[in-house]
């Protein structure tokens, strides 16, 4: 396989679907490196986009990749979002990924509340272009109906829609369209069986390959 990421380093961070081992903190890091990249992913579970712009106590623990190193859970006062800007001084990445969508549906909400969700999408966005590195933002996919969180399919179509709108400069990358309503299995609705995490970590990792991101890039 050609190493299509070689000489780059990609930073990743998100919400719950980065927090746990066998997640998209193993599946999509895996996928990425294979492509040539280093990559360091960070999730913290529970938080808003506009969580890494600040130090934020995740309520339900978090994960840390650096490299080719294992895994970290975090938990308690450990388990915390790090600021952007920190970040990006650390690990200086020309390319990064947000992987940020469910937490901030609120599903359990009777509406999306759009306001609010671009009061934290913006800022994040911004001090990415100003830190000058490529973005991709990556929407929620699918899942399944129901569940703990109350997902549903029409929840999910006009989230993703909605940050397909706001998410500029960064590049969006819609999941809906990497599978069926339904097609990966999930644990509670929201979060996938290891089948649908290795798909959607590599159909991420894909997009993130693809000459739209890294031509301007390769110049």
């Amino acid at each position: 396989m050609d190493l299509l990421l070689a000489g780059l380093t990609v930073l990743v961070i998100g919400d719950s679907h980065l927090a746990t081992s066998g997640y998209l903190i193993t599946t999509l890091h895996d996928s990425l490196a294979r492509r040539g990249a280093v990559v360091y992913s960070y999730g913290a579970c529970g938080v808003a986009a506009g969580d890494w712009l600040v130090s934020k106590q995740s309520p339900c623990g978090g994960a840390v990749r650096e490299d080719k190193g294992p895994v970290r859970k975090l938990s308690g006062p450990a388990a915390k979002t790090i600021p952007y800007p920190e970040l990006y001084r650390k690990h200086r990445p020309q390319i990064v990924v947000v992987v940020m969508g469910d937490t901030m549906a609120a599903y359990d909400r009777p509406s999306l509340s759009r306001t609010w969700i671009w009061h934290q999408v913006s800022p994040l966005t911004k001090a990415i272009k100003a830190s000058e590195a490529s973005c991709v933002w990556v929407g929620p996919p699918w899942g399944s109906e129901g569940g703990k969180f109350g997902k549903t399919f029409g929840r999910a179509a006009e989230m993703s829609g909605y940050l397909a709108e706001i998410v500029a400069p960064c590049t969006y990358v819609d999941s809906l369209k990497m599978s069926r309503k339904g097609e990966w299995a999930t644990i509670d609705g929201q979060h996938f069986t290891s089948g649908g995490y290795r798909a959607w970590g590599e159909a991420i990792a894909a997009a993130v390959a693809s000459p739209e991101i890294l031509g301007p890039l390769r110049r």
